[in-house]
């Protein structure tokens, strides 16, 4: 089986090393970049499986590392790590390509059952997305195509993230059906934690917004269970 190739971006010297000393030792192929400049060419570079991204970073932080990879790689997955708390500091970091965070201070086991659960969970999404998701979606007015992550109505087109992307797909697929928080969080965030189920909420209310143009669509709250599209 391959390695797992890792792209560590951490600006913390001792961290780093200690990151990469321990996940090398277990089986795993970790480079390390200093900062948000530098982790940008690594990825080029060496096109890792994983890029594990500190936040707060000189030069240049995490989440604008992140976003200017995203515009031409949409599949890479990217677990954040981030002394942050706030759910809206997480949405940020998802809604512009993260797929994941831990919370410093974290345990070494912890991080590599993160990055192993990521990198398998990405691998089977792309599997599901070549043999069964290429086709465009009609959505009531819009369309949704989920490789491009292009939401159309019209003449108009916007970009999704990932996350608002793949949420919405799971909902069109299944309309007039109840989808479990618990589904979507497993599928999408890998971890059904309250923390998450408010971080989801956030990402309803804002594809409420975006398909506010065709006022047949609606997503429901389920009161306790899930969600619910209906056109």
């Amino acid at each position: 089986m391959d390695k797992i190739k890792v792209l560590l971006v951490e600006d913390e010297a001792t961290l780093a090393m200690i990151v990469q000393e321990t996940l090398n030792s277990e089986g795993f192929d970790v480079s390390i970049a200093n900062d948000g400049v530098e982790g940008i060419k690594m990825a080029e570079a060496i096109n890792p499986d994983i890029l594990v991204v500190d936040i707060m970073m000189p030069n240049m932080d995490g989440f604008e590392m992140v976003k200017r990879i995203r515009k031409n790689d949409k599949t890479t997955p990217v677990l954040f790590l981030t002394a942050r708390s706030a759910v809206n500091d997480v949405v940020e970091g998802f809604e512009i390509g993260g797929n994941d965070y831990l919370r410093k201070p974290f345990s070494m086991m912890e991080l590599i059952v993160r990055i192993k659960a990521l990198v398998k969970r990405f691998n089977v999404q792309q599997i599901s997305n070549t043999a069964a998701n290429t086709e465009e979606i009609q959505i009531g007015k819009f369309l949704l195509n989920p490789v491009t992550q292009i939401l159309s109505f019209g003449d108009e087109a916007e970009e999704l993230s990932h996350r608002e992307s793949e949420l919405l797909r799971i909902l069109a697929v299944n309309k007039d059906k109840v989808v479990t928080t618990k589904e979507i969080l497993l599928e999408l965030w890998g971890d059904d934690s309250p923390y998450n189920a408010k971080s989801l909420q956030v990402f309803i209310t804002k594809l409420r917004h975006k398909l506010e143009n065709d006022s047949n669509i609606k997503i429901l709250n389920i009161r306790g269970i899930g969600y619910k599209m209906v056109v």
